[in-house]
């Protein structure tokens, strides 16, 4: 399975009063690293592809800190479902692993809000970058 990787900038505003980033921020850094992959392995924006998010789990190990600099965050797809696209995250500094996380994004009619299947286009982009 190949990997997607991405690095996200820490940035100042990110930070709260203890010093370390703020836990919802986590998350934002995930959806950038999801957009950058629709871009990059979609080769669409991801806000013109008729999606939701209908799951996300994070799991904190270690503080980001302003000092980090940087955030790589990894994405993986283990599997395809018919409308949906289950994903994986790691987030790391230099110091290692800081938080892992699962999403599930539901491609969905635009018109009536009910899941639709994957667009062959899209799905086949998928499947050969993480050999699935």
């Amino acid at each position: 399975m190949s990997t997607y990787s991405t690095e996200i900038e820490v940035r100042f505003r990110d930070i709260d009063s203890m010093g370390h980033v703020n836990n919802a921020v986590y998350a934002t850094y995930i959806e950038q690293a999801r957009a950058r992959y629709f871009g990059d392995v979609l080769e669409t924006d991801l806000s013109s592809i008729s999606t939701v998010l209908a799951a996300l789990s994070l799991e904190f190990r270690k503080p980001i800190e302003l000092s980090d600099g940087t955030v790589t965050v990894d994405i993986d797809v283990p599997e395809l479902g018919r409308s949906s696209v289950p994903m994986t995250y790691e987030l790391r500094t230099t110091d290692g692993v800081a938080a892992t996380a699962e999403s599930t994004q539901v491609t969905v009619d635009p018109d009536s809000g009910e899941s639709r299947p994957i667009p062959d286009a899209y799905r086949e982009r998928i499947r050969s970058y993480h050999d699935l």
